[in-house]
């Protein structure tokens, strides 16, 4: 199954580091993140794993969970972890889910479906495509779908400013220009008239071309 975004995110029940999860029930009524890893004990996942760690709290504030995901068992994810914390610096308190039979691998895409065996035996560069990042809507809905290669480290400040981006179009009838930051000026929409923009904001706006109206960002 190929996913495009605003599809819905399938559902799956799955053993994590933080026990059994059935996964829309574990987001509930948050955004989240969910990032998959190829292989356990590999030298760019557990920088990123850690960076996450460091970052759970910016996530939370904005109502959105983080999950990791690696293509091995609850052992060796445990003993992974100690490594992450003693290298990273941060300690790991988000689940991890343990993708022995690679169930969710296939669910979401990141391996064929008739792809046969386990994560026994398999190495990183079988699983290279398990590399992903989506950010899932409180309506379960994908939002944003990225896959990297495996010797390229994920930005993840950059995930924390799309997801900034969304709930705050979401909100506003605005979008965000090339390399916007939280606080930046933002692009009213399109779709709203002059007239409905004097409503939605009434301090004004600057007009460039008659479809690029740059206004302060709303709060």
């Amino acid at each position: 199954m190929t996913f495009r975004i605003n599809d819905e995110a399938p559902n799956f029940v799955a053993q994590t580091t933080q026990g059994e999860i059935n996964f829309h029930q574990w987001l509930g009524a948050s955004w989240g993140v969910l990032f998959s890893h190829p292989k356990d004990f590999t030298p760019v996942c557990t920088t990123e794993l850690g960076y996450m760690a460091g970052l759970e709290g910016a996530f939370l504030q904005r109502n959105c969970k983080i999950i990791g995901l690696s293509v091995d068992g609850l052992i060796t994810h445990a003993e992974w972890i100690k490594d992450i914390e003693e290298t990273q610096g941060n300690s790991v308190n988000y689940p991890l889910i343990a993708d022995t039979d690679l169930a969710v691998a296939k669910l979401y895409n990141m391996l064929p479906a008739d792809e046969s065996g386990s994560s026994e035996e398999r190495t990183a560069q079988i699983n290279a495509t398990v590399r992903s990042v989506f950010i899932i809507d409180p309506d379960k809905k994908i939002k944003l779908i990225l896959v990297y290669p495996m010797t390229t480290g994920r930005n993840f400040d950059e995930i924390i400013r799309v997801l900034d981006s969304m709930q705050l179009t979401e909100k506003y009838k605005v979008a965000t220009p090339v390399n916007w930051q939280d606080g930046g000026e933002v692009i009213i929409v399109p779709s709203v008239s002059n007239e409905e923009a004097e409503g939605l904001f009434p301090e004004g706006w600057k007009t460039i071309t008659p479809y690029l109206r740059v206004v302060k960002q709303p709060q």
